[in-house]
């Protein structure tokens, strides 16, 4: 559905919850599908798997209406990234529960998750909690204009920092440049900073359509996750990315 009007009519007498996708944009605000899903007295639950950050994401939500709302254990809460928190109402979630250890044979049951990997989580959660939000964003712009220096005066090398509206909310670096010069795609470049050593992993959005929300994509775009690298890591990349790209100048 894609209006209001649709998404008050969806609702029956079999509605047993209303799943709002976070990152899915649309023209149906948060609170709308919050609003609506009470006056028919349905709990709704949004799906944030990957918002946090901003930190104040993990509280944002409940306060504005939402039941139930879930992220993603690893991301940017940086815990196992088999886990998962599931926050909101009591009731609901000690329903949720119904289908976890030790209730073994229930629907839930590939999904189960051990208690080594719960006892990560709980320390990626205080470890979150601890961080600042401008700090971070400072870290992972200092780590991208590292890897700028290196590869920026690369003939016809662009660089642009981008953060998502939604999604994985953080910087990200791209790179484009002209495929005439720079005989290689982005695709291209991906597999090779594969095959280095150390193996590499550029973000999925390099070389192909976006993987993330508002995210740009394209033949001649490579995609930087700074985000997910330990500290100087960004010097490793920076090298590599240099040397594959040099290679390609026709």
């Amino acid at each position: 559905m894609e209006t209001l009007e649709q998404y008050e009519q969806a609702f029956t007498d079999r509605t047993v919850m209303a799943h709002f996708f976070n990152a899915g944009g649309g023209q149906i605000s948060r609170e709308d599908w919050a609003r609506v899903a009470h006056q028919h007295d349905v709990p709704c639950f949004n799906d944030a798997a990957a918002d946090v950050p901003p930190i104040s994401n993990l509280w944002n939500y409940t306060r504005m209406g939402f039941d139930l709302v879930t992220f993603s254990g690893g991301k940017g809460l940086r815990g196992p990234q088999c886990t998962g928190l599931l926050l909101g109402r009591k009731d609901l979630i000690e329903a949720a529960k119904k289908n976890n250890s030790p209730n073994s044979n229930t629907i839930g049951r590939g999904m189960k998750v051990a208690k080594e990997e719960i006892v990560g989580l709980v320390a990626a959660v205080d470890w979150f909690l601890k961080q600042d939000d401008a700090a971070m964003e400072s870290e992972y712009r200092q780590r991208a204009d590292r890897i700028v220096e290196r590869v920026s005066s690369l003939p016809t090398v662009q660089t642009q920092i981008f953060v998502p509206e939604v999604a994985n909310h953080v910087p990200h670096l791209l790179i484009t440049y002209d495929q005439n010069r720079i005989k290689i795609t982005g695709t291209e470049v991906m597999q090779k900073m594969r095959e280095g050593s150390p193996r590499i992993e550029l973000n999925p959005s390099t070389g192909g359509a976006p993987a993330s929300a508002g995210l740009p994509g394209g033949p001649n775009t490579i995609v930087v996750g700074v985000w997910m690298l330990q500290p100087r890591e960004e010097v490793v990349v920076a090298k590599r990315l240099r040397e594959v790209l040099q290679q390609a100048l026709a």
